[in-house]
């Protein structure tokens, strides 16, 4: 039975799970799901995918399943894929950066990409202070990814895992948004490795393609 998953192209927690899967070897049944035209949040969607109204989401047969982190973690265990931990160990810390990824690091960046992206969009203004505050606790938190990756390739073990792929969905949106991931060496050298992985490569030239057009078309620069 063919595993659908709706989401948007211009999603990078879409992209999380398109990665994943194209790593695991799983093939997927793309449902576009515009967010820009709000599809998401009509009544039908929540009533049947996702009450919150956000993707993207899983349909595998009788399994309905949101959030990227629990989607990757379902297709992992589906094909027992070392992309959750090759170990006992290793499955526990890919967890401990999976939970931290989506508490501490991309709520700020989305707030960032809200502040900065999504009003520019809307035309409304930014608000200082909050952009202050999500600033100065990004920074601090990749300060401290920095150090953590100063003597290692990846965030667990030595090959790539879900953790990455978690922590390195900001770098979607990281020029649009203005993250200050240049000023960290060890945190650039490490992303540069994930995009030399074809997977990582090729979902960024399609989310790219589709925020350019969308950005283009809503006569928005940057």
């Amino acid at each position: 039975m063919t595993i659908k998953i709706y989401g948007d192209a211009g999603s990078g927690s879409l992209r999380r799970v398109t990665t994943a899967a194209k790593i695991m070897g799983i093939a997927l049944e793309r449902v576009n799901v515009d967010l820009f035209k709000g599809e998401s949040q009509t009544e039908a969607f929540k009533a049947r995918l996702n009450p919150h109204g956000l993707t993207p989401v899983l349909e595998d047969g009788g399994t309905i399943l949101y959030e990227a982190s629990a989607i990757n973690l379902y297709l992992a265990d589906k094909v027992h894929s070392p992309l959750a931990g090759a170990t006992h160990e290793e499955r526990f810390a890919v967890l401990q950066w999976m939970f931290w990824s989506g508490e501490q690091w991309r709520s700020l960046t989305t707030t960032l990409f809200d502040e900065r992206v999504a009003k520019t969009v809307m035309g409304l203004p930014q608000d200082g202070a909050i952009v202050a505050f999500a600033d100065g606790k990004l920074r601090a938190a990749a300060g401290v990814l920095d150090r953590h990756l100063a003597s290692r390739r990846f965030m667990v073990g030595d090959s790539l895992t879900l953790a990455d792929i978690d922590i390195a969905a900001p770098f979607s949106q990281a020029a649009r948004a203005k993250f200050p991931f240049n000023e960290f060496a060890n945190l650039l050298a490490w992303h540069d490795r994930l995009l030399a992985i074809p997977a990582w490569a090729e979902t960024k030239a399609e989310l790219d393609t589709r925020m350019d057009r969308f950005l283009a078309g809503a006569g928005v620069s940057l």
